[in-house]
Protein backbone atom coordinates (compact mmCIF):
# COMPACT_ATOMS: atom_id res chain seq x y z
CA UNK A 1 0.00 0.00 0.00
CA UNK A 2 2.55 2.35 0.73
CA UNK A 3 4.54 1.57 -2.68
CA UNK A 4 1.31 2.38 -3.93
CA UNK A 5 0.94 5.92 -2.39
CA UNK A 6 4.48 6.40 -3.61
CA UNK A 7 3.46 5.87 -6.87
CA UNK A 8 0.70 7.95 -6.74
CA UNK A 9 3.20 10.94 -5.70
CA UNK A 10 5.48 10.51 -8.12
CA UNK A 11 3.26 11.57 -11.09
CA UNK A 12 2.10 14.34 -9.18
CA UNK A 13 6.12 14.95 -8.63
CA UNK A 14 7.09 14.40 -12.69
CA UNK A 15 4.29 16.49 -13.77
CA UNK A 16 5.92 19.60 -11.74
CA UNK A 17 9.08 18.76 -13.25
CA UNK A 18 7.86 19.11 -16.58
CA UNK A 19 5.73 21.70 -16.48
CA UNK A 20 7.67 24.68 -16.05
CA UNK A 21 9.95 24.41 -19.33
CA UNK A 22 6.99 23.30 -21.35
CA UNK A 23 4.60 26.22 -19.77
CA UNK A 24 8.03 28.39 -20.83
CA UNK A 25 8.15 27.41 -24.29
CA UNK A 26 4.77 27.28 -24.77
CA UNK A 27 5.02 31.28 -23.89
CA UNK A 28 7.04 31.73 -26.09
CA UNK A 29 5.34 29.45 -28.96
CA UNK A 30 2.13 31.60 -28.56
CA UNK A 31 4.32 35.12 -28.28
CA UNK A 32 5.57 34.50 -31.76
CA UNK A 33 9.42 33.71 -29.95
CA UNK A 34 11.60 31.21 -31.78
CA UNK A 35 11.79 28.12 -30.05
CA UNK A 36 13.96 24.99 -30.95
CA UNK A 37 11.08 23.53 -33.08
CA UNK A 38 11.24 26.63 -35.60
CA UNK A 39 13.78 25.68 -37.85
CA UNK A 40 11.71 22.31 -39.06
CA UNK A 41 8.41 23.90 -38.47
CA UNK A 42 7.90 27.01 -39.39
CA UNK A 43 7.74 26.27 -43.02
CA UNK A 44 4.90 24.56 -42.63
CA UNK A 45 3.02 27.35 -40.27
CA UNK A 46 3.99 29.54 -42.78
CA UNK A 47 2.83 27.22 -45.56
CA UNK A 48 -0.72 26.87 -43.76
CA UNK A 49 -1.28 30.94 -43.50
CA UNK A 50 -1.12 30.35 -47.07
CA UNK A 51 -3.69 27.81 -47.41
CA UNK A 52 -6.19 29.26 -45.26
CA UNK A 53 -5.51 32.67 -46.42
CA UNK A 54 -4.36 33.82 -43.07
CA UNK A 55 -1.55 37.12 -42.01
CA UNK A 56 -0.17 36.15 -38.67
CA UNK A 57 0.00 39.72 -37.92
CA UNK A 58 -3.65 40.26 -38.30
CA UNK A 59 -5.40 40.09 -35.01
CA UNK A 60 -9.42 39.43 -34.09
CA UNK A 61 -11.51 41.68 -31.68
CA UNK A 62 -13.23 38.96 -29.17
CA UNK A 63 -16.22 39.06 -31.25
CA UNK A 64 -14.13 38.11 -34.19
CA UNK A 65 -12.17 35.62 -32.31
CA UNK A 66 -15.58 33.63 -30.72
CA UNK A 67 -16.70 34.19 -34.71
CA UNK A 68 -13.85 32.21 -36.20
CA UNK A 69 -14.34 29.42 -32.81
CA UNK A 70 -17.65 28.55 -33.79
CA UNK A 71 -17.05 28.44 -37.90
CA UNK A 72 -14.52 26.12 -37.23
CA UNK A 73 -16.31 24.12 -35.12
CA UNK A 74 -19.57 23.89 -36.79
CA UNK A 75 -17.60 22.69 -40.46
CA UNK A 76 -15.97 20.19 -38.09
CA UNK A 77 -19.27 18.29 -36.81
CA UNK A 78 -20.44 18.62 -40.38
CA UNK A 79 -17.53 16.75 -41.66
CA UNK A 80 -17.53 14.15 -38.80
CA UNK A 81 -21.11 13.81 -39.36
CA UNK A 82 -21.10 12.99 -43.02
CA UNK A 83 -17.99 10.52 -42.28
CA UNK A 84 -19.78 8.41 -39.72
CA UNK A 85 -22.82 8.39 -41.86
CA UNK A 86 -21.83 7.32 -44.91
CA UNK A 87 -18.66 5.40 -43.15
CA UNK A 88 -19.73 2.10 -45.35
CA UNK A 89 -19.61 3.96 -48.83
CA UNK A 90 -16.27 4.97 -48.86
CA UNK A 91 -13.61 3.56 -51.16
CA UNK A 92 -10.47 0.92 -50.23
CA UNK A 93 -13.68 -0.58 -47.54
CA UNK A 94 -11.41 -3.63 -47.21
CA UNK A 95 -8.78 -1.63 -46.06
CA UNK A 96 -10.61 1.71 -43.95
CA UNK A 97 -13.70 -0.45 -42.73
CA UNK A 98 -12.28 -3.93 -43.12
CA UNK A 99 -14.95 -5.36 -40.18
CA UNK A 100 -17.98 -3.92 -42.59
CA UNK A 101 -19.30 -1.60 -40.23
CA UNK A 102 -22.65 0.33 -41.45
CA UNK A 103 -22.95 4.00 -41.42
CA UNK A 104 -23.73 5.36 -38.34
CA UNK A 105 -27.66 6.13 -36.95
CA UNK A 106 -28.30 9.80 -37.66
CA UNK A 107 -29.27 10.77 -34.01
CA UNK A 108 -25.83 8.81 -32.95
CA UNK A 109 -23.36 10.23 -35.53
CA UNK A 110 -24.68 13.83 -34.65
CA UNK A 111 -24.56 13.44 -31.17
CA UNK A 112 -20.43 11.93 -31.57
CA UNK A 113 -20.01 14.96 -33.59
CA UNK A 114 -20.95 17.28 -31.01
CA UNK A 115 -19.41 14.98 -28.65
CA UNK A 116 -15.86 15.20 -29.72
CA UNK A 117 -15.77 18.86 -31.62
CA UNK A 118 -16.63 20.48 -27.84
CA UNK A 119 -13.98 18.02 -26.45
CA UNK A 120 -16.58 15.78 -24.40
CA UNK A 121 -15.86 12.58 -26.53
CA UNK A 122 -18.93 11.16 -24.51
CA UNK A 123 -19.87 7.97 -26.45
CA UNK A 124 -23.29 6.28 -26.76
CA UNK A 125 -21.80 3.57 -28.76
CA UNK A 126 -18.66 1.31 -28.58
CA UNK A 127 -15.98 1.98 -30.59
CA UNK A 128 -14.85 -1.71 -31.53
CA UNK A 129 -18.23 -2.57 -32.84
CA UNK A 130 -19.67 0.68 -33.93
CA UNK A 131 -16.86 2.56 -36.31
CA UNK A 132 -14.61 2.36 -38.94
CA UNK A 133 -11.28 2.76 -39.12
CA UNK A 134 -11.24 5.24 -41.03
CA UNK A 135 -14.00 7.40 -38.67
CA UNK A 136 -11.67 6.67 -35.55
CA UNK A 137 -8.85 8.21 -37.16
CA UNK A 138 -9.82 10.96 -39.45
CA UNK A 139 -13.52 11.66 -37.87
CA UNK A 140 -12.64 11.47 -34.61
CA UNK A 141 -8.76 12.31 -34.10
CA UNK A 142 -9.07 15.58 -35.97
CA UNK A 143 -11.52 17.09 -33.07
CA UNK A 144 -9.54 15.51 -30.69
CA UNK A 145 -6.56 17.52 -31.65
CA UNK A 146 -8.41 20.71 -33.16
CA UNK A 147 -10.99 20.67 -29.97
CA UNK A 148 -7.62 20.51 -27.60
CA UNK A 149 -6.01 23.55 -29.84
CA UNK A 150 -9.16 25.43 -29.40
CA UNK A 151 -9.32 25.48 -25.85
CA UNK A 152 -5.49 26.15 -25.68
CA UNK A 153 -6.28 29.31 -27.99
CA UNK A 154 -9.06 30.59 -25.64
CA UNK A 155 -6.99 30.10 -22.89
CA UNK A 156 -4.28 32.28 -24.45
CA UNK A 157 -6.59 34.68 -25.61
CA UNK A 158 -7.60 35.50 -22.27
CA UNK A 159 -3.91 35.44 -21.28
CA UNK A 160 -3.33 38.16 -23.47
CA UNK A 161 -6.42 40.22 -22.39
CA UNK A 162 -5.22 40.15 -18.86
CA UNK A 163 -1.59 40.87 -19.59
CA UNK A 164 -1.70 43.95 -22.20
CA UNK A 165 -1.42 46.88 -21.13
CA UNK A 166 -4.21 49.05 -23.62
CA UNK A 167 -5.90 47.30 -27.23
CA UNK A 168 -8.42 45.73 -28.63
CA UNK A 169 -7.54 42.68 -30.18
CA UNK A 170 -6.68 39.42 -28.38
CA UNK A 171 -4.43 37.83 -31.62
CA UNK A 172 -5.48 35.51 -34.26
CA UNK A 173 -7.26 32.27 -33.66
CA UNK A 174 -6.42 31.12 -36.91
CA UNK A 175 -2.63 31.39 -35.85
CA UNK A 176 -3.12 30.37 -32.14
CA UNK A 177 -4.65 26.79 -33.23
CA UNK A 178 -2.37 26.43 -35.82
CA UNK A 179 0.44 27.25 -33.47
CA UNK A 180 -0.59 25.06 -30.48
CA UNK A 181 -1.35 22.25 -33.03
CA UNK A 182 2.21 22.02 -34.78
CA UNK A 183 3.92 22.81 -31.54
CA UNK A 184 2.50 21.70 -29.01
CA UNK A 185 -0.05 18.85 -29.18
CA UNK A 186 1.89 16.84 -32.53
CA UNK A 187 4.91 16.36 -31.68
CA UNK A 188 4.71 15.00 -28.14
CA UNK A 189 1.99 12.70 -29.75
CA UNK A 190 4.36 11.63 -32.09
CA UNK A 191 6.28 10.67 -28.84
CA UNK A 192 3.66 9.10 -26.80
CA UNK A 193 2.51 7.22 -29.56
CA UNK A 194 6.06 5.35 -29.39
CA UNK A 195 6.35 5.20 -25.72
CA UNK A 196 2.48 3.25 -25.87
CA UNK A 197 3.86 0.67 -28.45
CA UNK A 198 6.75 0.10 -26.84
CA UNK A 199 4.24 -1.17 -23.50
CA UNK A 200 2.33 -3.35 -25.71
CA UNK A 201 -0.49 -0.95 -26.93
CA UNK A 202 -1.62 -2.30 -30.46
CA UNK A 203 -1.53 -0.27 -33.79
CA UNK A 204 -2.37 -1.90 -36.67
CA UNK A 205 -4.83 -2.21 -39.78
CA UNK A 206 -6.05 -5.64 -39.08
CA UNK A 207 -9.77 -6.88 -38.75
CA UNK A 208 -11.45 -8.42 -35.92
CA UNK A 209 -9.72 -11.53 -35.30
CA UNK A 210 -11.60 -14.49 -34.09
CA UNK A 211 -10.14 -17.12 -31.25
CA UNK A 212 -11.36 -20.46 -30.03
CA UNK A 213 -11.53 -20.63 -25.86
CA UNK A 214 -10.22 -23.34 -23.97
CA UNK A 215 -13.92 -23.77 -23.43
CA UNK A 216 -15.13 -24.28 -26.49
CA UNK A 217 -16.51 -20.77 -27.45
CA UNK A 218 -15.48 -18.36 -29.82
CA UNK A 219 -14.04 -14.67 -29.15
CA UNK A 220 -13.82 -11.70 -31.53
CA UNK A 221 -10.78 -9.84 -30.53
CA UNK A 222 -11.14 -6.07 -31.74
CA UNK A 223 -7.91 -4.58 -33.26
CA UNK A 224 -6.96 -1.26 -35.00
CA UNK A 225 -4.64 1.77 -34.86
CA UNK A 226 -4.89 2.28 -31.02
CA UNK A 227 -1.79 3.53 -29.69
CA UNK A 228 -1.47 7.01 -32.34
CA UNK A 229 -4.73 7.89 -30.87
CA UNK A 230 -4.38 7.03 -27.16
CA UNK A 231 -2.10 9.77 -26.57
CA UNK A 232 -4.31 12.04 -28.01
CA UNK A 233 -7.09 11.09 -26.44
CA UNK A 234 -4.87 11.86 -23.27
CA UNK A 235 -2.73 14.41 -23.83
CA UNK A 236 -5.50 16.85 -25.07
CA UNK A 237 -7.88 15.83 -22.76
CA UNK A 238 -10.18 13.95 -25.08
CA UNK A 239 -11.17 11.07 -23.17
CA UNK A 240 -12.95 9.01 -25.71
CA UNK A 241 -11.36 5.38 -26.27
CA UNK A 242 -10.97 3.28 -29.16
CA UNK A 243 -12.47 1.04 -27.09
CA UNK A 244 -15.98 0.31 -25.23
CA UNK A 245 -13.82 -0.45 -21.59
CA UNK A 246 -11.61 2.66 -22.62
CA UNK A 247 -8.38 2.94 -20.54
CA UNK A 248 -9.60 -0.20 -18.23
CA UNK A 249 -8.22 -2.39 -21.92
CA UNK A 250 -5.76 -3.99 -22.07
CA UNK A 251 -5.07 -3.14 -25.80
CA UNK A 252 -5.26 0.76 -24.82
CA UNK A 253 -3.22 0.80 -21.42
CA UNK A 254 -1.51 -2.18 -21.04
CA UNK A 255 0.72 -1.91 -17.64
CA UNK A 256 0.97 0.15 -14.52
CA UNK A 257 3.20 1.99 -16.23
CA UNK A 258 0.95 3.23 -19.01
CA UNK A 259 -1.38 3.67 -16.30
CA UNK A 260 0.61 6.37 -14.76
CA UNK A 261 1.78 7.54 -18.23
CA UNK A 262 -1.94 8.52 -18.78
CA UNK A 263 -2.13 10.25 -15.39
CA UNK A 264 1.02 11.98 -16.32
CA UNK A 265 -0.16 13.02 -20.34
CA UNK A 266 -3.19 14.17 -19.31
CA UNK A 267 -2.08 16.69 -16.44
CA UNK A 268 0.87 17.86 -18.44
CA UNK A 269 -0.45 20.50 -20.82
CA UNK A 270 -3.03 22.05 -18.51
CA UNK A 271 -0.22 22.21 -15.25
CA UNK A 272 1.90 23.45 -17.78
CA UNK A 273 -0.74 26.36 -18.72
CA UNK A 274 -0.04 28.26 -15.55
CA UNK A 275 4.04 28.71 -15.72
CA UNK A 276 2.68 30.40 -18.92
CA UNK A 277 0.26 32.37 -17.32
CA UNK A 278 2.56 33.59 -15.50
CA UNK A 279 5.48 34.51 -17.91
CA UNK A 280 3.25 36.32 -20.10
CA UNK A 281 1.71 38.65 -17.57
CA UNK A 282 5.28 39.28 -16.57
CA UNK A 283 4.67 37.64 -12.83
CA UNK A 284 5.37 33.78 -12.07
CA UNK A 285 4.08 33.65 -8.50
CA UNK A 286 0.58 34.97 -10.63
CA UNK A 287 0.77 30.94 -12.30
CA UNK A 288 1.80 29.69 -8.98
CA UNK A 289 -1.08 30.81 -7.07
CA UNK A 290 -3.67 29.63 -9.55
CA UNK A 291 -1.31 26.65 -9.49
CA UNK A 292 -1.99 26.34 -5.97
CA UNK A 293 -5.55 26.49 -5.95
CA UNK A 294 -5.99 23.70 -8.06
CA UNK A 295 -3.34 21.66 -6.33
CA UNK A 296 -5.31 21.42 -3.41
CA UNK A 297 -8.49 20.89 -4.97
CA UNK A 298 -7.10 17.79 -6.85
CA UNK A 299 -5.16 16.51 -3.52
CA UNK A 300 -8.09 16.85 -1.53
CA UNK A 301 -10.34 14.60 -4.01
CA UNK A 302 -7.68 12.08 -4.99
CA UNK A 303 -7.28 11.84 -1.04
CA UNK A 304 -10.82 11.05 -0.96
CA UNK A 305 -11.48 8.90 -3.85
CA UNK A 306 -8.74 6.66 -2.55
CA UNK A 307 -9.54 6.37 1.24
CA UNK A 308 -12.93 6.14 -0.02
CA UNK A 309 -12.30 2.86 -2.06
CA UNK A 310 -10.03 1.26 0.61
CA UNK A 311 -12.48 2.15 3.01
CA UNK A 312 -14.58 -0.46 1.29
CA UNK A 313 -18.42 -1.15 1.41
CA UNK A 314 -19.92 -0.87 5.05
CA UNK A 315 -22.81 -3.64 3.92
CA UNK A 316 -19.72 -5.86 3.39
CA UNK A 317 -18.20 -5.14 7.21
CA UNK A 318 -21.49 -5.93 8.91
CA UNK A 319 -21.56 -9.37 6.98
CA UNK A 320 -18.35 -10.17 8.62
CA UNK A 321 -16.04 -9.70 5.36
CA UNK A 322 -12.59 -8.45 5.86
CA UNK A 323 -11.86 -5.34 4.18
CA UNK A 324 -8.28 -4.19 5.27
CA UNK A 325 -5.69 -4.39 2.99
CA UNK A 326 -3.17 -6.70 4.07
CA UNK A 327 0.07 -9.17 2.77
CA UNK A 328 -3.09 -11.52 0.97
CA UNK A 329 -5.11 -9.02 0.25
CA UNK A 330 -5.96 -5.47 -1.36
CA UNK A 331 -9.07 -4.51 0.63
CA UNK A 332 -11.53 -2.34 0.13
CA UNK A 333 -13.73 -1.93 -2.69
CA UNK A 334 -11.90 -3.79 -5.77
CA UNK A 335 -15.23 -4.13 -8.03
CA UNK A 336 -15.48 -2.63 -11.18
CA UNK A 337 -11.71 -2.40 -10.93
CA UNK A 338 -8.11 -3.45 -12.75
CA UNK A 339 -6.02 -6.09 -10.80
CA UNK A 340 -3.21 -4.87 -12.57
CA UNK A 341 -3.72 -0.86 -10.92
CA UNK A 342 -5.24 -1.48 -7.88
CA UNK A 343 -7.34 1.07 -5.55
CA UNK A 344 -4.42 3.93 -5.47
CA UNK A 345 -3.78 4.29 -8.99
CA UNK A 346 -7.97 3.68 -9.55
CA UNK A 347 -8.71 6.76 -6.94
CA UNK A 348 -6.21 8.70 -8.53
CA UNK A 349 -7.77 8.49 -12.38
CA UNK A 350 -10.72 8.65 -11.16
CA UNK A 351 -9.58 12.30 -9.75
CA UNK A 352 -7.06 13.19 -11.90
CA UNK A 353 -9.59 12.40 -15.03
CA UNK A 354 -12.62 14.40 -13.78
CA UNK A 355 -10.48 17.18 -12.25
CA UNK A 356 -9.60 17.63 -16.22
CA UNK A 357 -11.90 17.44 -18.78
CA UNK A 358 -10.32 14.15 -19.78
CA UNK A 359 -13.04 11.25 -19.36
CA UNK A 360 -11.39 8.66 -19.73
CA UNK A 361 -11.47 5.57 -17.43
CA UNK A 362 -9.22 2.79 -15.95
CA UNK A 363 -12.49 1.37 -13.69
CA UNK A 364 -15.90 1.58 -13.46
CA UNK A 365 -17.50 4.48 -11.75
CA UNK A 366 -20.50 3.17 -11.49
CA UNK A 367 -18.94 0.64 -9.25
CA UNK A 368 -17.06 3.17 -7.19
CA UNK A 369 -18.50 3.69 -3.49
CA UNK A 370 -21.06 6.31 -2.80
CA UNK A 371 -18.29 8.77 -1.42
CA UNK A 372 -15.52 7.69 -4.63
CA UNK A 373 -18.75 8.38 -7.02
CA UNK A 374 -19.16 12.18 -5.01
CA UNK A 375 -15.35 12.57 -6.22
CA UNK A 376 -16.20 12.72 -9.98
CA UNK A 377 -19.36 14.29 -9.81
CA UNK A 378 -18.51 17.33 -7.66
CA UNK A 379 -15.08 17.53 -9.84
CA UNK A 380 -17.18 18.25 -12.87
CA UNK A 381 -19.48 20.78 -11.33
CA UNK A 382 -16.78 22.55 -9.56
CA UNK A 383 -15.93 23.74 -13.67
CA UNK A 384 -13.37 20.84 -13.65
CA UNK A 385 -10.28 23.53 -12.76
CA UNK A 386 -8.42 20.74 -10.83
CA UNK A 387 -6.26 21.85 -13.09
CA UNK A 388 -8.91 21.18 -15.66
CA UNK A 389 -8.84 20.66 -19.46
CA UNK A 390 -6.05 21.72 -22.00
CA UNK A 391 -6.77 25.61 -21.55
CA UNK A 392 -10.56 25.04 -20.31
CA UNK A 393 -9.45 24.46 -16.65
CA UNK A 394 -6.92 27.62 -16.51
CA UNK A 395 -9.59 29.78 -18.28
CA UNK A 396 -12.37 28.31 -15.78
CA UNK A 397 -10.09 29.26 -13.11
CA UNK A 398 -9.59 32.57 -13.95
CA UNK A 399 -13.44 33.20 -13.51
CA UNK A 400 -13.06 32.11 -9.75
CA UNK A 401 -9.93 34.13 -9.47
CA UNK A 402 -11.97 37.38 -10.74
CA UNK A 403 -14.52 36.88 -8.22
CA UNK A 404 -12.02 36.42 -5.71
CA UNK A 405 -10.77 39.65 -6.38
CA UNK A 406 -13.73 40.91 -6.20
CA UNK A 407 -14.71 39.68 -2.74
CA UNK A 408 -11.12 40.73 -1.65
CA UNK A 409 -11.74 44.35 -2.94
CA UNK A 410 -15.06 44.60 -0.59
CA UNK A 411 -12.45 43.01 2.03
CA UNK A 412 -10.43 46.24 1.91
CA UNK A 413 -12.49 48.51 0.65
CA UNK A 414 -10.95 49.34 -2.16
CA UNK A 415 -11.84 48.76 -6.16
CA UNK A 416 -10.79 45.73 -6.99
CA UNK A 417 -7.51 45.10 -9.06
CA UNK A 418 -6.08 42.26 -10.40
CA UNK A 419 -2.53 42.48 -12.29
CA UNK A 420 -3.02 46.06 -12.40
CA UNK A 421 -6.08 46.16 -14.17
CA UNK A 422 -9.59 47.55 -12.35
CA UNK A 423 -12.39 44.85 -11.99
CA UNK A 424 -15.25 46.70 -12.71
CA UNK A 425 -19.54 45.73 -12.20
CA UNK A 426 -19.38 44.21 -16.17
CA UNK A 427 -16.38 41.79 -15.49
CA UNK A 428 -17.89 40.18 -12.17
CA UNK A 429 -21.24 39.95 -13.75
CA UNK A 430 -19.22 38.20 -17.17
CA UNK A 431 -17.94 35.64 -14.65
CA UNK A 432 -20.46 35.24 -12.75
CA UNK A 433 -22.78 34.51 -16.08
CA UNK A 434 -19.88 31.82 -16.89
CA UNK A 435 -19.93 29.60 -13.84
CA UNK A 436 -23.76 30.33 -13.93
CA UNK A 437 -24.28 28.36 -16.98
CA UNK A 438 -22.65 25.24 -15.35
CA UNK A 439 -25.89 24.92 -13.04
CA UNK A 440 -28.47 26.03 -15.70
CA UNK A 441 -27.23 23.32 -17.49
CA UNK A 442 -26.61 20.61 -14.95
CA UNK A 443 -29.18 21.26 -12.39
CA UNK A 444 -32.11 22.10 -15.20
CA UNK A 445 -31.87 19.29 -17.86
CA UNK A 446 -30.98 16.43 -14.60
CA UNK A 447 -34.51 18.08 -13.36
CA UNK A 448 -36.31 17.81 -16.71
CA UNK A 449 -35.06 14.00 -17.09
CA UNK A 450 -36.09 12.83 -13.55
CA UNK A 451 -40.26 14.22 -14.79
CA UNK A 452 -40.44 13.30 -17.99
CA UNK A 453 -40.57 9.27 -19.19
CA UNK A 454 -38.20 9.09 -21.58
CA UNK A 455 -35.40 10.52 -19.26
CA UNK A 456 -36.63 7.76 -16.53
CA UNK A 457 -36.52 5.20 -18.66
CA UNK A 458 -32.39 5.99 -18.66
CA UNK A 459 -30.81 4.60 -15.25
CA UNK A 460 -30.79 0.95 -14.97
CA UNK A 461 -30.85 1.50 -11.06
CA UNK A 462 -33.61 3.20 -8.75
CA UNK A 463 -33.41 5.22 -6.31
CA UNK A 464 -30.41 7.47 -5.34
CA UNK A 465 -27.94 5.77 -7.66
CA UNK A 466 -30.63 5.55 -10.43
CA UNK A 467 -30.30 9.65 -10.05
CA UNK A 468 -26.88 9.86 -9.91
CA UNK A 469 -26.39 8.04 -13.32
CA UNK A 470 -28.85 11.16 -14.38
CA UNK A 471 -26.89 13.97 -12.71
CA UNK A 472 -23.53 12.22 -13.55
CA UNK A 473 -24.26 12.29 -17.37
CA UNK A 474 -25.28 15.66 -17.37
CA UNK A 475 -22.11 16.84 -15.02
CA UNK A 476 -20.28 15.03 -17.46
CA UNK A 477 -21.48 16.40 -20.71
CA UNK A 478 -22.22 20.05 -19.57
CA UNK A 479 -18.37 19.77 -17.99
CA UNK A 480 -16.85 18.29 -21.58
CA UNK A 481 -15.82 15.63 -19.74
CA UNK A 482 -17.24 12.25 -21.22
CA UNK A 483 -17.04 9.98 -18.71
CA UNK A 484 -20.37 8.05 -17.54
CA UNK A 485 -21.37 6.27 -14.70
CA UNK A 486 -21.89 3.16 -17.32
CA UNK A 487 -25.43 2.35 -15.43
CA UNK A 488 -27.51 5.07 -18.01
CA UNK A 489 -29.24 4.05 -21.13
CA UNK A 490 -27.93 6.68 -23.26
CA UNK A 491 -28.15 6.39 -27.27
CA UNK A 492 -31.78 6.69 -27.42
CA UNK A 493 -33.22 10.05 -29.14
CA UNK A 494 -34.12 11.37 -26.12
CA UNK A 495 -30.57 11.63 -23.63
CA UNK A 496 -28.58 12.13 -27.77
CA UNK A 497 -30.70 14.75 -28.46
CA UNK A 498 -30.49 16.36 -24.29
CA UNK A 499 -26.98 15.44 -23.86
CA UNK A 500 -25.95 17.28 -27.52
CA UNK A 501 -27.17 20.48 -25.25
CA UNK A 502 -25.70 20.10 -22.43
CA UNK A 503 -22.59 19.77 -24.50
CA UNK A 504 -22.79 22.60 -26.82
CA UNK A 505 -23.82 24.79 -23.66
CA UNK A 506 -20.93 23.64 -21.54
CA UNK A 507 -18.70 24.65 -24.58
CA UNK A 508 -19.58 27.59 -26.80
CA UNK A 509 -22.48 29.29 -24.12
CA UNK A 510 -19.39 29.25 -21.37
CA UNK A 511 -16.98 30.78 -24.41
CA UNK A 512 -19.11 33.85 -24.78
CA UNK A 513 -18.21 35.59 -21.36
CA UNK A 514 -15.06 34.47 -21.55
CA UNK A 515 -14.22 35.81 -24.57
CA UNK A 516 -16.10 39.23 -23.44
CA UNK A 517 -14.29 39.51 -20.74
CA UNK A 518 -10.64 39.01 -22.29
CA UNK A 519 -12.03 41.67 -24.61
CA UNK A 520 -13.24 44.09 -21.60
CA UNK A 521 -9.67 43.67 -19.66
CA UNK A 522 -7.69 43.93 -22.75
CA UNK A 523 -9.02 47.61 -23.14
CA UNK A 524 -7.87 49.07 -19.57
CA UNK A 525 -4.49 50.11 -18.42
CA UNK A 526 -2.51 49.00 -15.82
CA UNK A 527 -2.38 50.63 -12.96
CA UNK A 528 0.38 50.49 -10.53
CA UNK A 529 0.08 48.69 -7.30
CA UNK A 530 -0.36 50.62 -4.28
CA UNK A 531 -0.59 50.03 -0.69
CA UNK A 532 -4.37 49.52 -0.86
CA UNK A 533 -4.20 46.54 -3.43
CA UNK A 534 -4.77 43.25 -2.38
CA UNK A 535 -2.07 41.03 -3.16
CA UNK A 536 -3.00 38.06 -5.54
CA UNK A 537 0.54 36.17 -6.04
CA UNK A 538 0.43 35.22 -1.97
CA UNK A 539 -0.64 31.25 -0.58
CA UNK A 540 -3.95 33.67 1.19
CA UNK A 541 -5.13 35.11 -1.91
CA UNK A 542 -4.70 31.01 -3.04
CA UNK A 543 -6.55 29.78 0.03
CA UNK A 544 -9.33 32.61 -0.79
CA UNK A 545 -10.05 31.18 -4.60
CA UNK A 546 -10.13 27.99 -3.03
CA UNK A 547 -12.83 28.93 -0.33
CA UNK A 548 -15.10 30.95 -3.39
CA UNK A 549 -14.49 27.45 -5.71
CA UNK A 550 -16.16 25.23 -2.52
CA UNK A 551 -18.38 27.84 -1.38
CA UNK A 552 -20.10 28.49 -4.52
CA UNK A 553 -19.82 24.39 -5.58
CA UNK A 554 -21.58 23.60 -2.02
CA UNK A 555 -24.52 26.40 -2.37
CA UNK A 556 -25.21 25.25 -6.03
CA UNK A 557 -24.85 21.52 -6.13
CA UNK A 558 -25.61 20.41 -2.31
CA UNK A 559 -28.99 19.92 -2.46
CA UNK A 560 -28.72 17.68 -5.62
CA UNK A 561 -26.00 15.89 -4.49
CA UNK A 562 -28.30 15.28 -1.31
CA UNK A 563 -30.16 13.45 -3.20
CA UNK A 564 -27.42 11.07 -4.92
CA UNK A 565 -24.23 9.53 -3.74
CA UNK A 566 -24.47 11.59 -0.07
CA UNK A 567 -27.83 9.78 0.53
CA UNK A 568 -26.76 6.33 -0.83
CA UNK A 569 -23.75 6.50 1.50
CA UNK A 570 -26.29 6.81 4.77
CA UNK A 571 -29.08 4.41 3.28
CA UNK A 572 -25.85 1.77 3.23
CA UNK A 573 -24.49 2.85 6.07
CA UNK A 574 -27.66 2.52 7.74
CA UNK A 575 -28.24 -0.84 6.21
CA UNK A 576 -31.47 0.36 4.25
CA UNK A 577 -29.56 -0.58 0.89
CA UNK A 578 -26.80 -3.50 0.14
Amino acid sequence: MALEIIGVLVVFVAVLLCARPLGTYMAKVFSGERVFLSRPLRPIERGMYRVIGVHEDDEQTWVKYLAAVLVVTVVGILVTFLLLRFQDRLPLQSVINPNGFPGVAPDLAMNTAISFATNTNWQNYGGETTLSYFSQMVGLVMHNFLSAATGLAVAIALIRGLARRSGRTLGSFYVDVTRGLLYVLLPISVIGTLVYVSQGAIQNFSASTVVHTLSGVTQTIAQGPVASQEIIKNLGNNGGGFFNANAAHPFENPNGFTNAFMMFTILLIAVSLTFTFGRMVGNLKQGMAVLGAMGVILLGMTGIAIAAEQTGNPALTRTGVTQVASSTQSGGNMEGKEVRFGIPQSGQFVAVTTGTSTGAVDASHDSLTAIGGLVPILSMELGEISPGGIGAGLYGMLMFVILGVFIAGLMVGRTPEYLGKKIEARDVKLAALAILILPLSILGLTAISVLVAPGQLGPLNSGPHGFSEILYAFSSTTGNNGSAFAGLTGNTVYYNTTLELAMWMGRYLFLIPILALAGSMVKKKIIPASAGTFPTDTPLFTGLVVGVVLIIGALTFFPALALGPILEHFQIAAGHLH
